[in-house]
């Protein structure tokens, strides 16, 4: 069931309508059986990994806990690792590196037998994998109590507007969101139905529109100079509006469910250099890299040597986290370099973003800064969406020397508005700090407001919807 579709609002409807009738323990029950039903509609054969994953961390938490042991803790804690990553490794994995060897074999001079491999990769399994492990490793470095409720742990797991892209959830941050009594109110569920509608008009009106231009260019064998940068252009508006459509769809789904996901998009767009962006970019895994990988590996202790070993191997395996295919490596690598050099010329970046007061100058020095480093973030995203080594050496020589001219398929007008509708929305959040700053408009103009939302929608759809980008992550 994609967000877009009229099945998954139908179920929604069903859940929500059951949800208001039962008491606390019964609603988690049902959301639980719910969220089963949401993900075996895409392949009823994977929950069985959903719910090895639960069983194991669910059992390895509780005797973590009461294990006073070092090294028997350090073992259960390799177990939830090996289970996790383990399945990681087989489903996502194996097949890369199958192929990565029998190619360098080849390129040797060794005539590998074949060897086919085909395995399906389970929707959602680097999301939940790395919600779970968080849970593991917190209870491994005292940080929260196990959960005693198994179903309640496994609600945690499953549950459905954010199981299959997310936000990666802390389960220190949604355990006890799971086991207190929620509270529904207009307030919550007016909010939720907003953040609903924008994420829609992101996915639908702006990145669904623009997807078959980006893709008509970088399945062309030649586009021009003009075509590979305004295609790539496009690609980060779409990456954008995708996956932040698909978060702000999941938080407003379970916001009318009383429940609070954190916010994994912050206007990334509007930073000014490589570290700022990583604070307003996909915030659930990049915080997540930093507590559980960037830290584990020693952070910034240690020297600066060491500090940038630990930023590039972070980066790079936060690369290989969005695929099995070399150039989503060497996108992270790219990723490691840029903050390196960051941290190297600017040290360490102070904290600016939302609210900030600034003067007119200020402000226009920071947006000159920012439409350059956003050229930086555009061509970490030829790499991100580059279908090969070859494209990318090809693209690159084509942004300085490409012969001239415009072959890019057009874009919806409905899209363009929508485009400018989101700046300015972004903007408003930017300069209040608020992501609720239309609350306190007239009831008139925020009526206005969301019919013309309601009405870009509706003008902007079409049958073409795709599943969101981030789903074969």
């Amino acid at each position: 069931m994609l967000f877009t579709e009229l099945t998954f609002w139908l179920f929604f409807a069903i859940v929500a309508g059951l949800y208001v009738l039962l008491p606390h323990k019964a609603q988690n029950r049902m959301l639980l059986v719910a969220s089963y039903v949401f993900y075996g509609a895409w392949d009823w054969r994977f929950l069985s990994l959903i719910l090895l994953s639960t069983l194991v961390d669910y059992a390895v938490g509780l005797r973590m806990a009461t294990e006073t042991r070092q090294d028997r803790r350090r073992q259960l804690l390799g177990v939830s690792l090996a289970v996790n990553l383990g399945m990681l490794g087989v489903f996502k994995y194996l097949g890369f590196f199958v192929d990565s060897f029998q190619a360098l074999l080849a390129g040797a001079g060794y005539a590998a037998d074949p060897f086919m491999l085909s395995i399906v990769l389970p929707v959602g399994i680097s999301f939940y994998t790395f919600q779970t492990l968080s849970y593991t490793i917190d209870i491994y470095r005292r940080e929260m109590e196990p959960c005693r409720d198994a179903l309640d742990f496994a609600l945690f797991v499953a549950f459905f507007p954010q199981l299959v892209a997310g936000p990666i959830e802390r389960a220190k941050n949604l355990l006890p969101n799971i086991a207190a009594p929620r509270v529904l109110s207009w307030e919550a569920l007016g909010r939720g139905a907003v953040l609903c509608l924008l994420g829609l008009i992101k996915k639908i009106v702006i990145a669904d529109a623009i997807a078959p231009s980006v893709d008509a260019v970088y399945a062309s064998p030649d586009p021009t100079r003009a075509d590979v940068i305004l295609a790539t252009w496009l690609f980060a508006i779409q990456i954008y509006c995708d996956f932040s459509g698909y978060t702000d769809i999941a938080r407003g789904v379970a916001k009318m469910l009383g429940f609070r996901l954190m916010r994994n998009f912050a206007q990334p767009y509007f930073a000014i250099d490589p570290q700022e962006f990583w604070r307003r970019w996909h915030i659930s895994l990049s915080s997540w890299l930093r507590d559980y990988l960037y830290i584990s590996l020693g952070g910034n202790k240690g020297g600066p040597r060491k500090t940038y070993r630990n930023l590039m191997a972070t980066m790079t395996l936060g690369g290989l986290w969005h695929g099995a295919a070399w150039n989503f490596v060497l996108w992270g690598l790219y990723q490691g370099a840029l903050l390196a050099v960051h941290r190297v010329l600017a040290g360490t970046h102070k904290r600016s973003g939302e609210g900030a007061r600034r003067s007119p100058l200020a402000w226009a020095g920071r947006v000159l800064v920012m439409a350059l480093f956003f050229q930086v973030v555009c061509y970490g995203w030829l790499l991100f969406r580059a279908t090969s080594f070859a494209q990318i050496v090809d693209f690159t020589q084509r942004l300085f020397t490409g012969p001239a001219g415009l072959s890019l398929p057009s874009i919806p007008i409905a899209a363009w508005l929508a485009m400018a509708f989101l700046l300015v929305w972004d903007m408003l959040i930017e300069r209040s700090g608020d992501v609720r700053f239309y609350q306190s408009w007239p009831l008139a103009l925020r009526a206005a407001t969301y019919a013309g939302m309601i009405y870009l929608l509706a003008f902007g759809a079409t049958t073409a919807t795709s599943a969101f980008i981030y789903f074969q992550f």
